[in-house]
């Protein structure tokens, strides 16, 4: 840019279509203007594109040439002379919202939160239409730790005041380099609890439900609770553990999950409170790098009533985490685990990224962000894949099927 060059910022709306764009720039580069940035958005078949030049002539005269330019292929143009030429700072966190809908209150209420706090929204995008809106705000705002409390705070008041999801993280490459991601089984990989599946073969389903919810709730130490719940099971035929497993449903968007993840580099496991001899099978067709779950003692063809090997509790859970992270050799920061439960808070707390998915209050309480949307994909869009993007790579391989895959 010359001393003498004036920066013009020139805005042009109008329904998209082709040729616009090489309308506006012929008409700029008459006047052998320089690029100093650009940025388009088309939503819903409405353009809006905006490129800041630096003028070595007669901006008025620029202005002029471009109103009736753009006029041929109906567009309207805004022009303004003078404007700032400095770069908008690269966004410190990203905001993503999610709900069933997205209202208009909602928005205000983020924004005015986001605002209170000093926070600068830089750009906001439609990141899902299906099966949940989702919409992504790239703010700027101080990047100290406090700063971030804040930020999680105000926002987890708005969430639950407009009952939608919102996620908070800090933006940049980091978002982008999470390359480990660790899934809870029961309740969150597929709908329901395993150990009650088996208990319902032996009649005591209630009896172990019970514990169940006491244990997730955190008021029963968790081994303790398995141990309970596991003796119940005393005597069955092994041959329930292979009606159980086929059996599993996939929570709602479970398999596009996984796909997409692998899809993007990600190395993908669980770690499961249940059985190993249980999902064993789903995580060979899902194709998971990882696994890590109890193992039910079996003798003479019947279940014993006990476990063996060591027990796959709270601790456990994180400590599963930091071995597949150290095998694969990505640094912790980089991890991802989502979860339910109380049993969950170890590894969520571990990881880099910490989703609570329709979770107990004991895990919603420390994780970085939680889920209340029975759809597992939501997962996709915190980790910022927008629908459009996983309908492509799906079409791709074969179509696009436009339901929550199971």
């Amino acid at each position: 840019m010359g001393a003498t060059d004036t920066t013009v910022l020139v805005t042009v709306t109008g329904p998209d279509r082709p040729g616009v764009t090489s309308v506006l720039f012929a008409t700029l580069s008459r006047h052998d203007v320089s690029l100093l940035d650009v940025e388009q958005v088309v939503i819903r078949g409405r353009l809006t594109l905006g490129v800041l030049v630096a003028c070595p002539d007669d901006p008025e005269s620029l202005h002029e040439q471009l109103e009736d330019a753009m006029a041929t292929v109906g567009m309207s143009v805004d022009v303004e002379i003078g404007a700032d030429p400095v770069r908008q700072p690269v966004a410190t966190h990203a905001v993503v919202i999610l709900g069933s809908p997205v209202s208009a209150r909602a928005m205000r209420s983020v924004s005015r939160k986001l605002a209170t706090l000093g926070a600068n929204i830089d750009s906001i995008r439609g990141i899902a239409d299906y099966p949940v809106t989702g919409l992504e705000l790239l703010v700027s705002a101080s990047d100290t730790d406090p700063a971030d409390e804040a930020l999680r705070a105000g926002l987890a008041e708005v969430s639950a005041l407009e009952n939608v999801d919102i996620a908070i993280e800090r933006g940049g490459l980091s978002r982008r380099a999470k390359r480990l991601i660790v899934f809870d089984v029961d309740s969150t990989l597929v709908q329901g609890e395993v150990i009650e599946m088996l208990a319902a073969k032996a009649g005591v389903e209630d009896e172990v439900r019970a514990v169940t919810e006491a244990a997730m709730r955190g008021e029963i130490d968790f081994t303790e609770s398995l141990h309970q719940r596991v003796a119940t099971l005393a005597g069955l035929d092994e041959s329930v553990i292979e009606e159980v497993a086929e059996n599993l449903e996939l929570t709602p968007g479970a398999r596009t999950t996984i796909r997409t993840l692998r899809r993007l580099g990600f190395h993908c496991g669980v770690v499961s409170g249940g059985f190993r001899q249980v999902i064993e099978g789903l995580a060979h067709e899902l194709e998971l790098d990882f696994v890590q779950a109890n193992t039910l003692e079996i003798v003479d063809g019947k279940l014993t009533g006990r476990v063996v090997g060591d027990i796959v509790d709270r601790p456990a859970k994180a400590t599963a985490l930091r071995k597949f992270a150290d095998q694969v050799g990505v640094p912790m920061e980089q991890t991802v685990a989502v979860g339910d439960g109380a049993n969950d808070i170890d590894m969520l707390t571990a990881a880099g990224l910490g989703i609570a998915f329709n979770a107990k209050p004991a895990l919603r309480e420390i994780a970085d962000t939680a889920l209340s949307h029975p759809f597992l994909d939501a997962v996709l869009f915190i980790l910022g894949v927008t629908r459009d993007e996983v309908e492509a790579a799906d079409a791709s391989d074969g179509g696009i099927r436009r339901v929550p895959l199971v």
